[in-house]
């Protein structure tokens, strides 16, 4: 039995926690979020048991030496230019565009934590799995195309594309592109790069 994976947003801007909280538990529907406006208040809540850590420069520049020891696992919260380059640890811009933000936790994804598997990939049954026209699509979708134009790169129907979308997300269990564009880079049917 995996466990359910839990994250830390550590930040005393209400805004960002939830924000960040929202596109994480559609980008990652099984994880289990949770916000907290202080380090203290993050502390009393057994801090070992995250998978990562979202925390703002303003907490990790004040408790460094914690986040030090567990580098794998956090995420400094940047604003764009004005945070000092931090060597050997993981930043996410959060003054960005929807789009950009997903694509910049996808990368962090792929490329920080590449040697951990994720419960996610690991659960998936036999029924749940996807068959070769569905992947098609799916990643047809994740590049941004709709129905039509979907239809028209795979010589189908319209209503054929309906029912494939219809499919991969009563098997998948996610209905959002932002859910089913990690789903995709997560399986490699996609490169973050390309979305």
């Amino acid at each position: 039995m995996t466990q359910t994976p839990e994250i830390a947003i550590i930040d005393p801007n209400t805004l960002t926690c939830l924000g960040l909280r929202g596109l994480l538990e559609e980008l990652i529907p099984m994880a289990i979020i949770r916000t907290f406006s202080s380090f203290e208040a993050f502390i009393d809540d057994t801090p070992d048991m995250y998978v990562h850590y979202f925390i703002s420069a303003q907490v990790y520049f004040a408790h460094t030496a914690f986040f030090l020891s567990r580098s794998p696992k956090a995420i400094v919260l940047t604003s764009g230019e004005s945070t000092p380059q931090l060597s050997g640890i993981l930043t996410l811009n959060i003054c960005q565009d929807e789009k950009a933000l997903i694509r910049s936790i996808l990368q962090l994804h792929q490329h920080g934590h590449s040697s951990h598997s994720t419960p996610q990939a690991s659960n998936t049954s036999p029924e749940h799995e996807l068959t070769s026209r569905e992947i098609e699509v799916l990643t047809l979708i994740v590049k941004g195309y709709i129905n039509k134009e979907i239809a028209d790169r795979l010589h189908i129907s319209q209503t054929t594309v309906i029912s494939h979308r219809k499919n991969i997300v009563e098997k998948l269990g996610i209905k959002s592109v932002s859910g089913l564009t990690i789903y995709a880079v997560m399986r490699g049917y996609v490169e973050a790069d390309a979305i």
